[in-house]
């Protein structure tokens, strides 16, 4: 991190910062003071165990719920002044093809046929919230989205995956940039595409 701080010179500051931490949110917000935040990406989670349904792990679920879905709440309920105080207030969210209900087939996403009980459901639960929090900060000028980066070739993503760091980065970079308040609320991938729920 301090090399990353070096080169970006004065203009970047690194804060720890556990999502699935009360005290540690509150540290975070509290070092922002009352600054504002233009953008908020959440992108903090995990995958889970992708046990079938006959062998669930409910100790597992639950931590990918409360990193997934509940940590991503916290940390923008904690912020949430912040962002009300930028000039774009945008809350964006990475989710996934995965979460989709529509698409959750035996042709499925990615060759992916059921399973991922936990990886599905706490991302699904954390579109639910975006579109809720769209619905409630509409008149105070909120817009967020959920946004699919795609199979990436992360430690989650795995080294199968189609699609390079940068790819995906850029395309969200751009997507993030073109969202508007008349698309506030949106499951979108990484082109700017519309996602099925």
């Amino acid at each position: 991190m301090a090399s990353l701080a070096r080169d970006a010179g004065h203009r970047l500051r690194i804060h720890p910062l556990d999502v699935t931490d009360d005290n540690s949110v509150r540290a975070f917000a509290a070092a922002l003071q009352t600054s504002p935040v233009d953008v908020l990406i959440n992108n903090a989670g995990v995958g889970g165990s992708w046990n079938p349904l006959l062998s669930i792990d409910c100790a597992d679920m639950a931590r990918t719920m409360e990193v997934n879905t509940i940590g991503a709440m916290r940390l923008s309920s904690a912020l949430l002044p912040n962002i009300l105080k930028g000039s774009t207030r945008k809350i964006v969210y990475l989710t996934t093809r995965m979460s989709s209900m529509t698409d959750n087939t035996p042709a499925g996403v990615y060759g992916f046929v059921g399973g991922a009980y936990a990886y599905r459901m706490s991302k699904a639960a954390l579109n639910a919230g975006m579109r809720t929090m769209a619905v409630d900060f509409k008149e105070q000028g909120l817009i967020t989205a959920v946004i699919n980066p795609g199979w990436v070739q992360t430690e989650l993503g795995t080294k199968n995956a189609f699609m390079k760091v940068e790819d995906s980065v850029q395309g969200m970079l751009r997507v993030i940039d073109d969202l508007s308040a008349a698309r506030s609320g949106i499951f979108i991938d990484y082109q700017g595409n519309e996602v099925p729920w």
